[in-house]
């Protein structure tokens, strides 16, 4: 009769043992540091580029904004990248 009602009491743990070992720790870290930072520091903004694509022009601006933190307190800075035609010179 114990193990009857122990079984079920089991299972649960080893459920719960189970998702927590799976859980995902975050990484804070970037394959690529010129689209994503990690720091208190604002990045400083590229100057405006423009590129030549044969019939016309591309003004591209980029700017980086804050998108959130880190456990510790870290700021996340995402690159932002805007477009437009322009005549070209």
């Amino acid at each position: 009769m114990k193990l009857q009602h122990a079984l079920p009491l089991l299972m649960v743990i080893a459920l719960v043992a189970g998702c927590g070992a799976n859980a995902v720790a975050p990484r804070y870290t970037s394959e690529n540091p010129e689209i994503l930072r990690i720091g208190n520091d604002r990045p400083a903004d590229p100057e405006k580029s423009v590129e030549d694509l044969g019939s016309y022009c591309i003004e591209v601006t980029e700017t980086w904004n804050a998108h959130g933190s880190t456990p510790d307190g870290k700021i996340l800075w995402a690159k932002d990248t805007s477009r437009a035609v322009v005549p070209c010179d």
